[in-house]
């Protein structure tokens, strides 16, 4: 019998077994940020193991809050940093280099196929889209992988998700995925790796895979995950060329990364995308999904553009094409946060930024702030916020506030009518 990917990533990381679902893997990379980590650090250094495995392996951002808001904001960033300079840290970007951890970590070349991957985030399973496993994890393990360089999984199921036909004008993968947490629930994939493939991933790019393994958590997957093929390949060049004779032989050696046809899957499900179309949240949980037409005229008071699911140098150029020559509607604000300093500059180049600043947007630093409620965009009490994020919990952007989650293409059009609006015929 064949192994998928993950079974393929277990079995070569695997460090101890110590039951017959339960395994210890090695892990290649421990990502950290200034909301979860701290309590870890503290921990440890209460129990006197104020240590790290590696140093190169670790990577640190300040990224939720940033710059810091409060004082209980600024000693959470506190403390990641002095422990980052206490254990020499190679890798930890500090307020003027820092980004959305999602973004920033793949874009600096540090996931790669075969990866093992773990951090106290959930939305850790955005960097399955280069081949890896990647899972969120929660402070006792983010601890031991800290402290060991191991992390415990349960041998995890992989549900095998085809996406066949053409992606229609005006249809991006934020739809794609909202289109498929509605059909499988936010329960459909506990447990389980949500293998992403078929015609219409392999014509993704990458930031486009990582929109839809980024929000496989939102189907209660535990990872997302693509194979890794020309597309990664080129992705990754500036950073593995030393590495390869060609681009051609980077994608010979990813393919052994890729799941055999005879693996056994727990499911096997087909969408076809061709009659697809912009897909929005309507509720309070991320299946809670309609057609765009279906919510047409639904006012909003902000739209939000912005996070690791949609604050990409690609995402950018959607919305600015929606946006280029338009104005806000009178009734909304308009906020955009690119994802990392390299998209804001890359965007300013490209004169993206002078696009939304004419529409009307407020154009912030890199940030997670606004998505989870905590800075740059908080909502009050029965507000709306159209928004290109991955969470649409109540409460999640500001006590009493609804999201409306939706693609950066949605988004600008909403933007532009102050009603959620369908973009394509904007496009």
């Amino acid at each position: 019998m064949g192994k998928t990917i993950t079974e393929k990533i277990f079995a070569s990381h695997l460090r101890d077994k110590p039951s017959a679902e339960n395994v210890v893997l090695d892990i290649d990379v421990v990502m950290c940020h200034e909301i979860t980590t701290p309590i870890a650090i503290n921990d440890l250094v209460e129990r006197g193991m104020d240590r790290v495995f590696d140093r190169t392996k670790i990577k640190a951002v300040i990224d939720h809050v940033t710059p810091s808001k409060d004082s209980k904001t600024a000693t959470q960033a506190k403390i990641l940093r002095d422990w980052a300079r206490r254990h020499e840290i190679v890798d930890f970007f500090d307020i003027g280099s820092n980004g959305v951890c999602h973004a920033l970590f793949p874009e600096k070349g540090f996931i790669r196929p075969g990866y093992t991957v773990i951090m106290g985030d959930s939305h850790t399973c955005t960097h399955g889209a280069f081949g890896a496993f990647a899972a969120g994890i929660g402070t006792t393990d983010l601890e031991v992988g800290i402290l060991k360089g191991v992390c415990s999984f349960r041998m995890p199921q992989t549900m095998k998700i085809e996406i066949i036909g053409l992606l229609p004008d005006g249809v991006f993968a934020k739809d794609v995925i909202l289109y498929i947490i509605k059909e499988l629930t936010v329960n459909g994939a506990t447990d389980k790796v949500m293998e992403f493939c078929g015609p219409v991933v392999e014509q993704m790019s990458m930031e486009a895979r990582m929109t839809l393994c980024n929000m496989a958590i939102e189907a209660g997957a535990t990872c997302g995950v693509c194979m890794p093929d020309r597309v990664t390949a080129e992705y990754l060049w500036p950073f593995i060329s030393d590495d390869y004779v060609s681009i051609d032989a980077v994608v010979e050696d990813f393919s052994k990364w890729h799941s055999d046809s005879d693996a056994d899957y727990a499911a096997e499900l087909v969408f076809d995308v061709s009659s697809l179309v912009p897909q929005v949240t309507y509720g309070y949980k991320p299946d809670e999904v309609k057609d765009v037409m279906a919510m047409e005229g639904t006012p909003v008071d902000q739209v939000y553009m912005g996070s690791c699911t949609n604050g990409r140098i690609e995402d950018l150029r959607v919305a600015a094409a929606v946006l280029k020559g338009k104005k806000l509607a009178d009734s909304v604000r308009g906020i955009l946060s690119p994802a990392t300093p390299k998209i804001f500059s890359q965007a300013n180049e490209e004169g993206l930024i002078r696009i939304f600043m004419d529409a009307g947007f407020c154009v912030t630093n890199p940030t997670c702030g606004a998505c989870l409620g905590m800075s740059n965009g908080v909502l009050a009490s029965g507000e709306v916020c159209a928004s290109t994020t991955n969470r649409n919990f109540n409460g999640r952007m500001g006590k009493g506030g609804m999201v409306h989650l939706m693609s950066p293409a949605s988004a600008a059009a909403t933007a532009v009518e102050g009603v959620i609006t369908d973009p394509r015929k904007m496009i």
